[in-house]
């Protein structure tokens, strides 16, 4: 799980909680927008990882000859 993925989707748990605790729909709203956004985040970092000679973006500071 990619560590933006876990951000996104604990701000949008709490940004709900605090939603529903103050009856604020909007702010609700954009917990759950937020943690859709972390879920998708992984979606596509789990995806990347399956296809066959990617593992994801590469560190640029290293190259395969070191």
């Amino acid at each position: 799980m990619a560590h933006g993925s876990s951000k996104d989707k604990l701000t949008g748990k709490a940004k709900e909680a605090m939603g529903k605790m103050t009856g604020n729909r909007r702010k609700e709203a954009e917990g759950k927008a937020e943690q859709v956004k972390g879920r998708a985040k992984e979606a596509a970092d789990d995806a990347q990882k399956r296809i066959p000679g990617k593992s994801g973006p590469k560190d640029p500071l290293i190259t395969d000859d070191e």
